[in-house]
């Protein structure tokens, strides 16, 4: 009689993102009348998706800080100088996932560290799964948006301004919207 081994594997799948179909938008008050958005242009990262236990899926996510546009060059030299990001010191921003926590239905909770100019804090991003599905290419693609809230402080981004009728120049509370489109790795 023989003895057949069976290996019973999880199936992980590991995606890409897109970033020529992805976006990672912010938002900040400005002289406490107005909002200012910019984005980073260039976003790159893998998601691992453990397709029989959600909750255990992984991001690992890098965002090139020299990539922020705001649509006014002058502020995003401003942005990018030791006043702001320092980018020639801290050259990306980071996102590593370390739980999912499924919310109901294609939304859930991605908790992980966001590591901006040299300090890591622990953010949770309320993220839904917005399709999955075949592209014309033989490729799969998967669509997921997310946003959160962070405080610019919390992670050494101080600089302000104060300004004559009272108030700052730049608001502390930054609003993160995420859309982000990803690729199957073929195995």
């Amino acid at each position: 009689m023989s003895t057949v081994a069976t290996r019973v594997t999880t199936p992980v799948t590991t995606w890409k993102i897109d970033a020529s179909h992805s976006h990672v938008e912010f938002a900040v008050r400005h002289l406490m009348i107005t909002t200012v958005k910019g984005r980073f242009g260039d976003v790159q990262g893998t998601v691992r998706i453990d397709e029989t236990d959600f909750s255990k899926s992984e991001a690992d996510i890098t965002i090139d800080v020299a990539s922020i546009d705001t649509r006014e060059p002058q502020r995003d030299a401003h942005l990018k100088s030791a006043d702001f990001f320092d980018a020639e010191t801290y050259p990306t921003i980071t996102f590593k996932s370390t739980r999912v926590e499924k919310t109901g239905g294609d939304s859930f909770t991605l908790v992980g560290t966001l590591t901006i100019h040299g300090v890591t804090e622990e953010v949770a991003l309320d993220v839904t799964h917005e399709g999955r599905g075949n592209d014309p290419w033989g490729g799969e693609r998967a669509g997921f948006s997310a946003k959160t809230q962070i405080k610019r402080s919390r992670f050494g981004l101080t600089w302000n301004q104060l300004l004559e009728a009272g108030g700052v120049a730049v608001g502390d509370d930054i609003k993160i919207a995420i859309d982000v489109e990803l690729l199957r790795v073929k195995e």
